[in-house]
């Protein structure tokens, strides 16, 4: 590519509205460690990117905290908001209701709280999502570039629920539970209309309704950390999240995701 078209290029991703969201349910201890070393990265970066901490109802106790937390961020990363749910209801319904609040973004990415996936390869993400104007689903995968350190209990239902996603609802996606998506805004809002999922299955519900639309993503491996303290437990949790594959089978076999 001639160095001029690369310089316009470049210009455009750097004028393209970005609206990263992490959603975060009594776990500010957590955010503060990462939120700190993110703010402190995206200073550092050229995006045309708003930083929304969006907070699934964990009390006022928890909301104080947020509230202090991203006064203190907004001096290393003046870019940022913070939006409160009315009430807890689930990861997939607060990520939601934060995008919905910027509905012309141009971008629509999200990122857990925890820290699993260290800022630089937040970056690595963005911008493979500016360069390829694809949207971008990270999955842990180890390779020459990447390292992915997870509890034998995830790594087992990791595999098992990949392996429900393809039988129950045919979708073939390395990882679908990754806790970071990059979705072009055009992409998002084509499905938007569509979701329901209020809890964890709500990226596979997404995956769904994008597959169902003819939306194709890219893969992209990324290095993941598991982190301690979370509130996801494989074990209890397994269960709940095939129920919700079975609900989202039968709303794909009703043609509710198609636009």
């Amino acid at each position: 590519m001639p160095m001029l078209e690369k310089e316009d290029q470049s210009k455009h991703n750097s004028e393209r509205a970005i609206l990263l969201v992490t959603p975060v349910w009594k776990d500010s201890s957590r955010l503060a460690v990462f939120g700190r070393e993110l703010a402190v990265h995206l200073a550092g970066c050229d995006y045309n990117l708003e930083w929304m901490i969006a907070d699934d109802g964990s009390g006022p106790d928890e909301r104080q905290q947020l509230t202090e937390l991203h006064v203190e961020l907004k001096q290393t990363y003046a870019n940022m908001s913070l939006h409160f749910a009315d009430a807890h209801r689930g990861k997939g319904s607060v990520v939601r209701e934060a995008w919905a609040q910027r509905p012309d973004a141009d971008w629509y990415v999200f990122v857990d709280a925890d820290g699993s996936l260290p800022p630089d390869e937040l970056s690595r993400v963005l911008d493979a999502g500016l360069e390829s104007d694809k949207t971008i689903m990270p999955i842990r995968k180890r390779t020459e570039h990447t390292h992915v350190d997870l509890t034998l209990p995830r790594r087992v239902v990791h595999k098992l629920f990949i392996l429900a996603v393809r039988i129950i609802v045919g979708v073939r996606c390395t990882d679908p539970q990754c806790g970071a998506k990059m979705l072009k805004g055009d992409d998002y809002r084509k499905v938007a209309a569509s979701l329901r999922e209020i809890g964890l299955a709500f990226d596979t519900e997404m995956l769904t309704a994008l597959s169902e639309n003819g939306i194709v993503w890219k893969e992209m491996p990324v290095t993941w950390i598991e982190r301690d303290g979370g509130k996801v437990k494989p074990m209890r949790d397994a269960w709940g999240m095939l129920a919700a594959l079975w609900k989202i089978r039968q709303r794909q076999r009703s043609g509710e995701f198609k636009a």
